[in-house]
């Protein structure tokens, strides 16, 4: 398994880390990109004659990841050459179903179950609800197959996402990359690192992942009183508070849910994942040191259950909501995951509007906010 990394900025145009390319030899390139960008086809028309035998994974991101640096304004692709290991790879579009859960089954059942091991899922950020979408997939794979991903980003703006596998990204796409074979050696973790605050609130009317009230009050108003005069930057100063929720009654696992948009109207929020009705929530805030640590601590469980081993790839899916808050301090999450991981590994990876992965290995996939998610790759 080889691993190259090339970058587009609009002043260099691509700069590769390797002056011997892959080019032919890839058979997966993984890229991820400033929304603007990613709109101008020629990009992933460049990728294609650069890469041509690859298959071709797209997604616009709230900042971009490559070694230890965090940029924005840009495009970062690594290419893959597997030696032993198949690929397979599915596309859907949310716009031919019904809902998110419905294009989350289609998407799996395209994907023959034999030999699978597991499947990398980049999914639209805007149109697509999460928790249904990841419901969809758990209820069609084997529980042998492990999922991971992410919510594809577009800054703090919210205004839409770009996907695409083997074509040129678009909105509502949901597309993912299936590993094949016994030589695939993975690991994943994902940690969070924020810190509960006030009193536990009755999430007493909810509607999927749009939350109305709490303790029967409007969550809006809320959520404006801690805000302050921020409560007039929303919803993108709502990524400083985040919910966790968990249900009681059915000992649901805790999950952290990042705000998406606000209605003034109906004073709703709309969130990134499902809320609980009945169930309890709390705000959360941010600390930064617990902040790194997490992201140390979701590298440290991605060997968990392989033991040692020294991966060639790490993808890293944070959120948006930890690049605004560690602010000048966002490089040290990504340097703390190195450092777990070692200096072997090729890292790469986004910030997002949700990130996908189990609780621990062996479980089913969850859609988590505001945590640090690592994917590492190696073959035999």
């Amino acid at each position: 398994m080889k691993v190259e990394q090339t970058i587009w900025t609009a002043d260099n145009g691509w700069k590769s880390d390797s002056k011997t390319s892959l080019k032919a030899k890839a058979n997966l390139v993984i890229a991820f990109g400033q929304r603007e960008i990613l709109a101008d086809n020629s990009r992933y028309n460049e990728l294609k004659e650069q890469f041509p035998n690859a298959t071709i994974l797209m997604g616009s991101t709230s900042g971009e990841i490559v070694g230890t640096q965090v940029q924005d304004g840009s495009i970062v692709a690594s290419a893959v050459q597997f030696d032993k290991t198949q690929l397979q790879t599915a596309r859907v579009n949310i716009k031919d179903y019904s809902n998110s859960t419905e294009a989350g089954k289609a998407l799996v059942n395209l994907f023959p179950k034999e030999n699978l091991r597991h499947i990398f899922v980049l999914s639209d950020g805007q149109f697509v609800n999460g928790t249904d979408l990841i419901h969809g997939i758990n209820s069609e794979l084997p529980p042998n197959v492990s999922v991971t991903g992410g919510l594809a980003g577009d800054g703090a703006q919210f205004q839409k996402t770009l996907v695409g596998i083997n074509n040129a990204p678009s909105e509502g796409e949901i597309v993912a990359v299936g590993f094949y074979g016994d030589a695939l050696k993975i690991g994943y973790g994902s940690m969070g690192g924020w810190d509960a605050f006030g009193p536990e609130r009755k999430i007493t009317k909810a509607e999927a992942n749009v939350l109305f009230e709490l303790d029967n009050s409007p969550a809006l108003e809320l959520y404006k009183t801690y805000l302050g005069d921020k409560a007039a930057e929303l919803p993108a100063s709502g990524l400083l508070f985040p919910l966790v929720v968990w249900d009681e009654e059915t000992k649901q696992q805790s999950v952290v849910r990042t705000l998406l948009a606000v209605d003034e109207g109906n004073q709703s929020m709309t969130f990134a994942g499902n809320l609980p009705k009945g169930g309890t929530a709390q705000l959360m805030k941010a600390n930064f040191d617990r902040l790194v640590d997490g992201a140390s601590l979701a590298a440290e469980k991605s060997f968990e259950e392989v033991g040692t081993f020294e991966p060639e790839l790490a993808l890293l899916v944070s959120c948006v909501g930890r690049k605004l808050v560690l602010g000048q301090r966002i490089e040290d999450e990504v340097e703390a995951v190195q450092n777990i991981v070692g200096k072997k590994a090729k890292l790469t990876g986004f910030y997002s509007y949700g990130e996908l992965a189990p609780n621990k290995f062996g479980e089913p996939c969850n859609l988590h906010n505001q945590t640090m998610t690592v994917t590492l790759l190696s073959e035999k």
